[in-house]
């Protein structure tokens, strides 16, 4: 990568799945370039290809072509246990559903990925106690998912994906399954944390005015991506 700025680049990336009628091209030498504390929105129609091109970005599939680079280095290089690690290290996910653990507690959950990184219990549950803080659940770390609202759920799954300062973060339609107003306080949340941290963020969004409070517009179809206005 030419540009140390980037957290995240891919170039000329593909993707092609093969099905009983032949080979169904979603992805058509896709270019993005993320520059640290940049915040990317990616639109479409359903289907367009937003979350394989997502996925792809995360290292969580291969591409059928092109390269993704993340922090100055190449997936495409890499064997699988150190892309995991890059991975674990470097990006942080968000998806529509939250996906905590139900039977840990709201500060475990934003806990977990610190534990598993291999930091002293201590040190990881007074960095989740921060991210809490931050975050305005203070008061909730020791409430387990169920006992928290829709909201604050994913407000928790926004702190683990945090907790660890990533260089990016994917989100996956972070706020579909909210409330309109819920949506635009969580999402608000989300774009503030990843500016104070200069890191990048590339959300997946249906939603036109959230869209609009990232830097960027870009627009999946044809399985190309294009500048939004």
């Amino acid at each position: 990568m030419n540009d140390s700025t980037a957290v995240l680049e891919a170039r000329k990336l593909g993707k092609t799945y093969a099905d009983a009628g032949g080979a169904l091209t979603v992805l058509k030498g896709v270019d993005l370039r993320v520059a640290a504390g940049e915040s990317v929105a990616i639109m479409g129609a359903s289907g367009a290809g937003k979350s394989t091109l997502l996925h792809l970005l995360g290292g969580l599939d291969a591409a059928s072509e092109g390269e993704v680079w993340i922090d100055g280095r190449s997936l495409t290089n890499l064997g699988e246990r150190e892309r995991s690690r890059l991975r674990n290290r470097s990006l942080g996910f968000v998806y529509q559903f939250h996906h905590l653990l139900d039977e840990f507690t709201a500060r475990e959950n934003i806990a977990m990925p610190l534990l598993i990184g291999g930091l002293a219990p201590a040190a990881a549950g007074a960095a989740a106690d921060a991210m809490l803080a931050r975050l305005g659940l203070a008061a909730r770390g020791h409430h387990k998912p169920g006992q928290l609202s829709g909201g604050e759920r994913q407000r928790v799954a926004i702190g683990r994906a945090l907790v660890t300062q990533p260089r990016c973060i994917l989100a996956d339609e972070p706020t579909g399954n909210l409330d309109p107003h819920t949506a635009e306080h969580v999402f608000g949340q989300l774009v503030e944390v990843c500016r104070e941290r200069a890191g990048g963020l590339v959300v997946v969004t249906h939603n036109p005015e959230l869209a609009r409070r990232l830097d960027r517009r870009l627009l999946l179809a044809d399985g190309r991506l294009t500048a939004l206005a």
